[in-house]
């Protein structure tokens, strides 16, 4: 049962807006009222169009389905879920368990259970080189936006390119709007990772590189996420957001 933009008038000036939202909350209620009353129990679907208000935090809004890989303690998801005021437009996910999460970051359990609440599910156990198989990370061309913030591990560019390439399969296409984000430290030595031509062999354009500014993102602690210091963060420096889009023709 369907009601598209349900709407009782305008109101001009704060008294009067007041008034008009009550008058929109009123109509919304009683059509939920009825519509319960007579839609099937089991089955049955009552469906709302209605405006929605775009949230924004530099370069995401609440309106872009947003992956989100190789989180640490979840802070980074959870300072755009703030900014939203929800998560249902998040997936966050780690390569850790959920137990290792737990254990290695001291507000990974509570910023969890704080996205949770605001709506989304947290994906553990995924790692970038099989994440396109994993369902609960979902299907092809389905994400306006894929994020990995500082990638590290033993061999870095390998790292990275096994995500490029799974990140090209779940992105959505250029003109759809699909970006793939990197967060990545811009001074010797991690300038060799060569991220550019790192993404040209993946069939990716960078497009952009914009500086990135920890204080942009209220709440985000990075992390080492590995060996003794996992919970400690580390110097940002001079870092840069590279942006990605999807060659035409690969």
């Amino acid at each position: 049962m369907p009601f598209n933009y349900p709407h009782a008038g305008f109101g001009f000036g704060r008294e009067h807006q007041r008034s008009y939202i009550m008058l929109h909350q009123e109509l919304v209620r009683g059509f939920l009222e009825s519509a319960k009353k007579m839609v099937k129990d089991v089955g049955g679907e009552i469906h709302v169009t209605h405006k929605t208000e775009t949230k924004r935090l530099r370069h995401y809004t609440n309106k872009q389905k947003i992956l989100l890989v190789g989180e640490g303690d979840f802070s980074f998801s959870l300072s755009l879920a703030r900014a939203f005021g929800s998560a249902t437009n998040l997936t966050p996910t780690s390569l850790d368990t959920k137990g290792e999460i737990e254990r290695k970051f001291k507000n990974g359990k509570a910023n969890v259970e704080e996205l949770e609440r605001l709506g989304c599910s947290v994906v553990y156990g995924v790692n970038v080189h099989s994440m396109t198989t994993k369902p609960s990370v979902g299907g092809s061309a389905i994400y306006d936006r894929v994020i990995f913030n500082f990638p590290h591990a033993g061999r870095h560019q390998e790292l990275v390119r096994g995500f490029m390439k799974s990140a090209r399969v779940l992105v959505k296409d250029e003109d759809k709007g699909g970006e793939i984000h990197v967060i990545h430290k811009t001074e010797y030595p991690f300038s060799e990772w060569k991220l550019k031509t790192l993404g040209e062999k993946e069939g990716l354009d960078l497009i952009r590189e914009i500086e990135f500014c920890l204080n942009h993102y209220p709440g985000y602690s990075n992390k080492r996420g590995s060996g003794g210091y996992s919970d400690s963060s580390f110097p940002v420096g001079k870092s840069s957001t590279f942006i990605f889009t999807k060659q035409f023709f690969y």
